[in-house]
């Protein structure tokens, strides 16, 4: 393992900070220049920005920067969970909650901005809550972050690497996308508004497809009747909104309770093909219970459905909350006039829906579960590309790629493998 010697970022490039051109000169704005606030570095690459100023403007009120020039957050909210770091590909301008760094002749401006991203860490231990209750990187902090500067072609070498993994990493989120739009698409010309002889279905209120026993629709538990104290490290499943929000099935935090717990919320367990929604914080995200499902109970965030599969297949159901125009019209009226949008019992029980053929239902669960097992597949090569991807920019900030090895070889051929699935 070879340590790069490293440089304060203050000496690797001249730092240069922005600012707001008079918003009452239209002569300053409209232009071809982007201008960058802090919510628009979301990206590696910088390209375009909500606001473009004109040349004038650049030269009122902010900086202009040539392409390859480095942004990052420097205040703001955001650095509360994220450092938000960019390359310009075009001349740009930026605000005053930005910082930008146009790299030394010696320094590669896509090296210098995986390098910042590595230092996330770092940045985020310290910074610094301002008067106005926003966070903020003092000058001195970012000023003085080490940067390690191997020569000027092993910084392009590790450079590429970086850019083809995160590429791949990119190639599988877009692959995830898709597949959701896929679903969207079939939903609707399947069994939603576009599906031939829509306007022939008969029509119900979900609360008549409930199935046929006792408590079919119901909430989690309230209050007193289960405390987060409660939980404990293994048990009895509680599923909550993470299982639900990317509206399909998944585990995500686990959380249990004891079985002697379980004794007094037994009317709380979920069963297969149960339909789960979100009916608080993040609202109207819903699943249904895969068939594999241990014992388990819904916290008071979820709705539970119970429903008559002689009428009606669970996916149908769990998708239309989301993805019917005519549904989730009814759950924004619902919410019109309320202090805190969101979702009750009430509300879900009196929606109403045209019913497609069971056959037609049944044809589009089973397109369903092919393309949510293409989901999961997705899933899980997203968290191998991620975890490839960390392992990559550790070792080429410590100076552990800089010379051919297997261990390094294998790691790339991975990822080549994963983008080509």
């Amino acid at each position: 393992m070879k340590r790069w010697p490293s440089r304060p970022l203050a000496q690797c490039g001249r730092l240069l900070s922005g600012g707001t051109p008079s918003k009452s000169n239209p002569d300053f704005w409209g232009g071809s220049l982007p201008w960058f606030s802090s919510k628009e570095i979301r990206s590696f690459e910088l390209s375009e920005a909500e606001l473009n100023v004109t040349e004038l403007g650049a030269q009122n009120g902010t900086n202009l920067i040539p392409p390859g020039t480095v942004l990052f957050v420097v205040r703001g909210m955001s650095l509360a969970k994220e450092f938000r770091v960019g390359v310009t590909t075009v001349p740009a301008t930026f605000n005053q909650d930005v910082k930008a760094i146009v790299p030394s002749a010696d320094v590669d401006s896509r090296y210098l901005t995986r390098c910042l991203m590595w230092l996330e860490p770092m940045v985020l231990s310290q910074a610094e809550e301002s008067s106005h209750g926003t966070k903020r990187l003092p000058s001195h902090i970012f000023e003085e972050l080490p940067i390690p500067l191997p020569p000027l072609p092993e910084q392009r070498r590790i450079a590429d690497i970086l850019d083809k993994a995160d590429a791949i990493r990119r190639k599988r989120k877009e692959a995830i996308t898709l597949t959701e739009d896929l679903l969207r698409s079939a939903f609707l010309e399947m069994v939603g508004p576009r599906a031939p002889g829509y306007n022939e279905w008969p029509e119900y209120r979900l609360e008549q497809l409930a199935a046929s026993i006792p408590n079919a629709m119901r909430t989690g538990p309230f209050g007193s009747d289960l405390r987060h104290s409660e939980f404990v490290d293994s048990g009895i499943a509680v599923l909550g909104i993470d299982n639900a929000v990317k509206n399909r099935f998944t585990w995500g935090e686990r959380r249990y309770i004891t079985p002697q717990k379980y004794e007094s919320l037994k009317r709380y367990t979920v069963r297969p093909n149960d339909v789960i929604v979100t009916i608080m914080g993040t609202t109207g995200r819903s699943a249904v219970v895969p068939e594999d499902i241990p014992t388990a109970i819904t916290s008071k965030h979820l709705a539970t459905l119970s429903l008559n599969r002689d009428l009606v297949e669970p996916e149908f159901i769990a998708q239309a909350l989301h993805e019917h125009p005519g549904v989730v019209a009814q759950i924004e009226q619902a919410n019109r006039g309320a202090i805190m949008s969101g979702l009750n019992l009430g509300i879900i029980r009196a929606l109403t829906v045209r019913l497609p053929p069971l056959d037609v239902q049944r044809r589009f669960a089973m397109f369903t579960a092919k393309t949510r097992k293409l989901a999961q597949d997705n899933d899980c090569g997203l968290v191998v590309s991620d975890h490839l991807f960390s392992s990559l920019v550790d070792r080429a900030f410590r100076g552990e790629l800089t010379a051919p090895s297997a261990s390094k070889k294998k790691q790339l051929d991975m990822f080549d493998a994963l983008g080509g699935e």
